[in-house]
C-alpha cells in the first residue's frame, strides 16, 4: 500500500489533503498531533509522512527529531508560517520538503509524488551480485541507485530522499561544478519551485552526515558558481 501519513491538528485540512491524495490513488492515515503519529508510525508503516510544525502535545520539529532517531521515512513539512527560520530548521533536522499553508492541493500531492520517485526502488534479488550500472564510486564514497544505498569507507550514511538524489547527481559527474539551478532541476522535477536556501540547507545537511562518518570534503562550494563533489578521501 503506498500510504501517506498526514500529521495535522486541523481536522479540516487533514480532510483536504487525504481528499487530493486519495484522488491519486495513495491510502492515507492520519494524526492530530506529533505524539499520536508517533504511535502510529509501527502501524500504518507511511511511504511518506506530511507533517504540521505547528501543533498542540508535540510540534512538527519536535516529532521529526524523534522520528529521525529510528527512521528515514520521508518528511514533507506543513507551516501556517513562512518564516525562513522555520523552513531551515526543518530541512536540517531531517525533513525532505517545506510548504506553507494556504497551499494548493495539487502542488502538495505533485511534490509527494517527487520525494515518492527518489525512495522507491526494485530490491535486488537475493543471493546475488549488485548490479554494478547502479553502482557509482568516487575516492572512498559510493552510491547504489538501485538499493538506494550510501557508503563511505564502508560506512553506512544514511540520506534522505532528496539528500540521495543531490548527492547522486554530483557523484555521476564527479568534475562538474553546479549551479543551484541545476541541482534544483536535478532533484525537483516537473517544474516544482524551491528556493535557494532550502537546495544549501539540504547540502549542509549532506555534509554534517559525511562529516559523522568522518568524510570532511564530500561536497565543496566553488564561489560565486555553485557546487561540485569534493574528493572524499
Amino acid at each position: 500500500m503506498n500510504t501517506i501519513l498526514i500529521v495535522d491538528d486541523d481536522p479540516h485540512i487533514r480532510e483536504l489533503i487525504s481528499f487530493a491524495l486519495e484522488q491519486s490513488g495513495f491510502t492515507v492515515a492520519t494524526a492530530k498531533d506529533g505524539r499520536q503519529a508517533l504511535t502510529q508510525l509501527n502501524d500504518a508503516q507511511p511511504e511518506l509522512i506530511i507533517l504540521d510544525i505547528n501543533m498542540p502535545e508535540m510540534d512538527g520539529l519536535e516529532c521529526c527529531r524523534e522520528i529521525r532517531k529510528t527512521s528515514e521515512t520521508p518528511i514533507l513539512f506543513l507551516s501556517s508560517r513562512d518564516e525562513e527560520i522555520d523552513r531551515v530548521i526543518g530541512l536540517e533536522i531531517g525533513g525532505d520538503d517545506y510548504v506553507t499553508k494556504p497551499f494548493s492541493p495539487r502542488e502538495l500531492v505533485a511534490r509527494v509524488k517527487v520525494i515518492l520517485k527518489r525512495t522507491r526502488h526494485q530490491p535486488a534479488p537475493p543471493n546475488t551480485e549488485p548490479d554494478e550500472k547502479n553502482r557509482f564510486c568516487h575516492g572512498l564514497l559510493c552510491m547504489d541507485s538501485e538499493q538506494h544505498s550510501t557508503t563511505w569507507h564502508d560506512q553506512d550514511l544514511p540520506l534522505t530522499a532528496l539528500e540521495f538524489a543531490l548527492l547522486l547527481q554530483l557523484l555521476k559527474h564527479p568534475q562538474r561544478v553546479f549551479s543551484r539551478e541545476a541541482i534544483m532541476n536535478a532533484a525537483y522535477p516537473d517544474n516544482i519551485h524551491v528556493s535557494d536556501r532550502t537546495i544549501d540547507s539540504h547540502i549542509r545537511h549532506i555534509r554534517q552526515k559525511g562529516s559523522a562518518v568522518g568524510c570532511n570534503n564530500i561536497i565543496e562550494t566553488q564561489h560565486g558558481v555553485g557546487y561540485k563533489l569534493g574528493s572524499c578521501a
